[in-house]
């Protein structure tokens, strides 16, 4: 270890009357699985604990009914019925000598209580913090005494579940401590509000009452947003922000800091690019307390890590995104196995898994998720069965995924690439304005495949029917891919656009491509409502072409609420000028003029339109596919064929990977076991 230069990582550190085995800290991230699917939990935490996290966390857990997120899947322990699914985590944690971390959560007007039915309750009566026509009342003398009741029966009930660290959580907005403390939540004018002592109180309390409860043998975290990055609106952590470490900075064994909300705290790659963009945060609590500080930025790079340990920026190395892009990664830095780590690309869809309410998923690691249901883990997958080949066509994202596993399986495999470079969609995708980090998953696969000695690769071999017959493979992977309609068949209407043939329609890669011969403004047509038509937009105004967005949407690219970016979307379109038409679909195009339809009242309202970007609906490219289907159907080949990826479905690119990854691992299963033994379900018990 000592000749390893990251070895300042794997130091012990003292968290109150626990010690962690290493830096790496998974910090708590919510997961879609929480109370429903312990068993699941349990599994996805331990394999960050096997790969080498020194902490791993659950997500928020709800100390009591009162504090309901429902329908939305996290953590509960309003009682010690919860304790038994609860020490699964942490038995699981331990076995590989990680320490378990809990994060005790009361909501207040984060809270719906659709489930439970009891008024919501924070410290002012005002509206939930969902669209939904409700508000919580405000806490009274006898309610904080309750809630201070709760919250220290949980912090006893984690210590009898197993787990080593406790949290008091005032962050992202979500959390009734941290509403007291923010003035603009908080006007209360007893001794739990007014002065930032009086906000602080709460806070207090319950650090100082965990501390007695659990203090002598479990660690006791605080995690506090110290920025609410509102300028003068909120807390900035030049001014309250500060003056809370300060007022509270040797009450807890441990900092986590971070910023609120949540869309700040986990920002994507496109609106922040930058590694470790919370630092200056970090290092002002560092600055203020001797207790071990945790800080949190997307980071991956282990030089980067080295450094803020010896420049004293944090004692820990946080992480939520990057722990479930590589549950390993902490091993392969001890290993000075580097150029293995699977870097997370900032993308956001595990969060939109918490948001749609279903079990965590992310573009690098297709296995997150997938750990109890099907047995999947992100660097151990089992052996060939037999001495086949097998043919991949396309290296797109399902192609790469999928060449990439039944080569870590052993079987020799010949992966086939029309064009003269490998990664498909993602190429294309990667090189729009805000989305470079995205080509990691294209190069961390396309690294460990050129290491392979039994993966063949052919660029610029566009494979037919009797190139295939030639080449006597007959387990044919088509990872073909898909192509966007450019007759305006979408979302809203089931019919092609009228009058397209007046006019030049172009799709999303060849507008990008031919960005130059664009001589007047171009309508971006977003049908799909996604996230690309946002993107397409902002990259061609900033390539200097004016651009006139239109979607039968209310928003622009709706879908990307889930992934926390929709308002920096359409802020970002705003602010440069793109001209933005919601709640309009095109009806016809008529002498270079788009009619649009109100798709409330049925109006219509013209917009000139000389070209137009469509994003759509997208069809698979399936005709290899059909033509060795019809083969096989005549007789003439007896072909084990199988569509992946887009060519099969299109979706997001972490559908894709998924997708590949699913058809390496079942390769020449039994198809009842399939069925049976490869996607478990967790049922209530009925004893």
């Amino acid at each position: 270890m000592n000749n390893n230069p990251y070895s300042k990582l794997f130091e012990p550190v003292k968290i109150g009357p626990v010690v962690t085995k290493n830096r790496f800290y998974q910090v708590p991230h919510c997961c879609g699985m929480g109370h429903l699917r312990p068993k699941a939990h349990a599994a996805m935490r331990e394999t960050k604990a096997k790969g080498g996290w020194g902490v791993v966390s659950t997500e928020e857990a709800e100390i009591h009914p009162s504090s309901d997120l429902a329908p939305y899947v996290e953590q509960r322990i309003w009682d010690k019925k919860d304790i038994p699914a609860l020490r699964l985590m942490t038995e699981a944690v331990h076995k590989h000598g990680a320490l378990a971390a809990i994060e005790l959560t009361h909501s207040g007007h984060n809270s719906t209580n659709l489930f439970s039915r009891i008024p919501v309750m924070s410290p002012n009566a005002q509206p939930v913090n969902f669209l939904y026509p409700k508000q919580s009342r405000r806490m009274s003398k006898r309610d904080i005494s309750d809630f201070r009741d709760w919250h220290k029966r949980a912090a006893l009930n984690a210590k009898e579940a197993g787990f080593d660290i406790v949290y008091v959580y005032a962050g992202h907005g979500m959390s009734v401590a941290q509403q007291f403390i923010l003035p603009d939540m908080n006007n209360r004018v007893d001794e739990y509000g007014g002065s930032l002592d009086n906000r602080l109180r709460l806070t207090r309390e319950l650090l100082e009452e965990t501390q007695e409860a659990i203090g002598d043998s479990c660690g006791v975290a605080f995690r506090f947003a110290v920025d609410e990055l509102k300028g003068k609106d909120g807390m900035q952590f030049e001014e309250e922000g500060r003056a809370v470490v300060e007022l509270l900075s040797e009450l807890p064994d441990l900092w986590d800091v971070n910023v609120s909300d949540w869309s700040n705290d986990s920002q994507t790659s496109r609106f922040q690019p930058n590694e470790g963009y919370q630092m200056p945060y970090v290092e002002l609590v560092k600055s203020l307390t001797t207790k071990p500080v945790v800080g949190v930025g997307r980071l991956t790079s282990p030089d980067l890590m080295v450094k803020l340990v010896d420049r004293g920026a944090l004692d820990l190395i946080g992480a939520a995104r990057p722990s479930i892009a590589d549950p390993y990664l902490p091993n392969k830095i001890k290993t000075e196995n580097t150029d293995q780590i699977k870097e997370c690309i900032g993308c956001n869809i595990c969060v939109s898994s918490d948001n749609f309410s279903v079990p965590i998923r992310c573009t690098q690691n297709p296995t997150m998720g997938e750990e109890w249901r099907r047995g999947w883990d992100p660097e151990y997958i089992k052996p060939k069965l037999s001495d086949q080949q097998a043919l991949v066509v396309g290296s797109g994202p399902a192609g790469l995924e999928c060449s990439l596993q039944l080569a870590r399986r052993g079987y020799q495999v010949t992966l086939a690439e029309a064009e003269n470079k490998l990664g498909g969609r993602v190429l294309f995708e990667s090189s729009l304005k805000g989305l470079s980090a995205w080509k990691r998953v294209v190069d961390n696969r396309v690294h460990e495949i050129l290491q392979k000695n039994n993966i063949e690769v052919y660029k610029e071999s566009r494979l037919t029917e009797d190139h295939i017959i030639e080449l006597g493979i007959k387990n044919i992977f088509l990872a073909t891919g898909s192509s966007w309609r450019k007759d305006g068949v979408g979302r809203s209407r089931r019919s092609p656009i009228q009058g397209l043939e007046s006019i030049k329609v172009y799709s999303p890669e060849e507008a990008v491509q031919n960005y130059k011969n664009i001589k007047s403004s171009v309508v971006v047509y977003d049908d799909e409502q996604g996230y690309l038509a946002g993107v397409i937009a902002d990259h061609l105004k900033a390539k200097n072409v004016e651009v006139v967005f239109i979607t039968p949407a209310s928003v622009v690219s709706p879908w990307t609420d889930s992934t926390l970016e929709q308002k920096r979307v359409q802020r970002s379109l705003i602010n440069s000028g793109v001209k933005i038409i919601c709640n309009q679909s095109i009806y016809k195009i008529e002498n270079a003029t788009a009619l649009l339809e109100c798709t409330y009242t049925g109006s219509i309202t013209k917009v000139p339109c000389k070209s137009i970007v469509m994003v759509t609906e997208r069809i698979s490219n399936s005709a290899l596919y059909d033509n060795l289907m019809q083969s096989n159907l005549e007789g003439k080949t007896q072909y084990n064929i199988q569509a992946i990826g887009d060519a099969e479905a299109p979706g997001l690119i972490a559908d894709a990977v998924y997708l590949g990854h699913l058809a390496a691992q079942n390769f020449e299963a039994d198809e009842t076991d399939i069925q049976r033994e490869m996607f478990m379900r967790e049922m209530p018990s009925l004893k």
